[in-house]
């Protein structure tokens, strides 16, 4: 005697190849009542499948009313949601992503099938190809999001991606400046005119577009604080331009240590100079009112600020690194500056004091008490060249 399902439970019927199939009615993401439905070797398998169907159902949860490929939809979230919603240099990165790897691979796959096991082959075959544990670890990301964002749309209904562990990436050999490192740097590069942006990415741990991104109006010399706001931004087909920091965080008033205020004053008198010299061709607009402008009064391009940080490592002599890295000496170099703690707390954006002095622990003691005598030469060095 065949099975029997119980009132508004769906059907199940044997095809002719000698599989099963159920159908049940259920509402699409388009509000639409719809039939749909699922196969299985098997009476019980089928019956299985037709009844996650259906709890899916009772729970409020719509089927997609289309069945997207994994490609189709990252060209539409990188266009509709990525492009518009996040900053220019975020929806690059995921493109390329996108594009080099996610696409050629699983592009034609359809998104709702897409299982943990194809995506840890996928992953293991970018291994395979010599492809960095940094970049897996990126591609998996991407898809990740993608993925999230299905999910709130309702076109799937969980993400499989997440069950994938991520690569991971080792930290390597990089690490910050010591001390003596940093002195040695910011000694070589005295007389640059980008000395003070140096200062305040070495000092106080600001990243490259928002130093570049500074402006006079945002610096309280007579209370010694500044607010970072802006930053400096590259955007295909527009060029240079400032844009507001991502985070409300980002824009908390930081205090100004006197090292770098001396640095700032001295930029200040030079950037009045190179205005003067170059008169009407100035190409600064006043409400920009940056306090790092090219020869010229323009923004740099903070690409070419990494191209000079690198110029002037090498003139330095010392062990060559990253701006990105170059910032993490931060907190060592405030401990030699002898910046109480409190005031490096909230410079270093540190939740808890205990997180600020095991920095100061590490440092006092480690062999660098010269570093010491340097920082105050270079404290009274008058400005040269």
């Amino acid at each position: 005697m065949a099975k029997r399902r119980p009132n508004g439970g769906g059907t199940i019927t044997k095809r002719s190849d000698g599989r099963y199939q159920g159908a049940a009615y259920v509402t699409d993401t388009d509000g639409n009542r719809v039939r749909k439905y699922v196969y299985g070797r098997t009476w019980d398998e089928t019956n299985e499948k037709l009844g996650k169907l259906q709890d899916q159902e009772r729970n409020g949860v719509p089927v997609p009313s289309r069945s997207w490929s994994v490609g189709e939809w990252l060209a539409y979230w990188l266009e509709h949601i990525v492009k518009p919603e996040r900053e220019h240099n975020t929806y690059v990165k995921y493109e390329s992503k996108v594009r080099l790897y996610l696409v050629p691979q699983l592009g034609k796959k359809a998104m709702i099938r897409l299982t943990p096991a194809q995506i840890r082959t996928f992953m293991a075959k970018l291994k395979a190809d010599g492809v960095g544990a940094a970049a897996r670890f990126e591609v998996l990301r991407v898809l990740r999001n993608a993925l999230n964002r299905a999910m709130r749309e309702e076109l799937v209904t969980r993400n499989v991606a997440l069950l994938v562990d991520m690569p991971k990436v080792s930290k390597g050999e990089a690490r910050p400046w010591n001390a003596q490192e940093a002195v040695a740097f910011l000694r070589a590069s005295r007389a640059h005119r980008l000395y003070a942006a140096c200062v305040l990415v070495l000092v106080l741990g600001l990243r490259r577009s928002e130093v570049l991104g500074l402006r006079w109006r945002d610096i309280d010399f007579d209370r010694g604080q500044f607010t970072p706001v802006k930053q400096v931004q590259r955007v295909k087909g527009i060029g240079l331009v400032l844009k507001d920091l991502k985070t409300e965080s980002s824009h908390a008033v930081l205090p100004l240590p006197e090292f770098c205020a001396r640095a700032l004053r001295e930029r200040q008198e030079l950037q009045d100079l190179e205005r003067r010299i170059v008169g009407d061709g100035w190409a600064q607009k006043p409400e920009q009112d940056l306090v790092f402008s090219s020869e010229r009064g323009g923004p740099i391009d903070p690409m070419g600020f990494s191209r000079s940080f690198e110029r002037l490592v090498k003139r330095a002599g010392v062990r060559r690194i990253t701006v990105r890295l170059a910032r993490h000496t931060c907190g060592t170099l405030l401990a030699f500056l002898k910046v109480h703690p409190k005031v490096a707390q909230a410079i270093l954006r540190h939740s808890q004091i205990s997180m600020t002095m095991d920095v100061y622990t590490h440092v006092v003691g480690d062999g660098e008490r010269e570093a010491v005598a340097l920082l105050a030469e270079l404290l009274e060095d008058p400005l040269i060249g």
